[in-house]
């Protein structure tokens, strides 16, 4: 099941850097829990519950505060029922036209094919500055 949940966090990632949320949503649980930096200034920062938050808290703060924002995998690493993803975001502010890359670490648990919670570590310095 292992190399199957690696696998279904690939598409996952493929699915977002193209745009294609609708994907990107069903390989998410009814009931996810999706964790962010609760960092003051981060527009999307705390804890949300199900897809239609995540969707509207998350996804939807990506779309109105950055013209480009890429998460841009670089390891996949097997944990059984979770995933750990090393790699970087890139991202470009709406309200600055600041460019920056900020490293990440994202921790995914899975069951029976679904994402059940995300946990996101990133350099919030870094990130922060791409919104002013």
């Amino acid at each position: 099941m292992s190399e199957e949940n690696v696998n279904i966090m690939r598409q996952g990632y493929d699915a977002f850097n193209r745009g294609d949320i609708d994907a990107v949503m069903g390989i998410m649980d009814p009931e996810i829990e999706w964790r962010e930096p609760d960092v003051e200034g981060l527009p999307d920062r705390g804890t949300h519950h199900g897809p239609q938050a995540v969707a509207n808290e998350v996804f939807g703060a990506v779309a109105e505060h950055w013209d480009e924002f890429q998460a841009v995998p670089e390891e996949f690493l097997d944990a059984g029922d979770r995933v750990i993803v090393l790699g970087h975001f890139r991202v470009r502010g709406k309200a600055t036209g600041r460019t920056v890359d900020a490293p990440y670490a994202h921790v995914w648990a899975l069951r029976e094919g679904k994402v059940v919670q995300h946990r996101n570590y990133v350099d919030t310095a870094t990130f922060l500055q791409s919104l002013g």
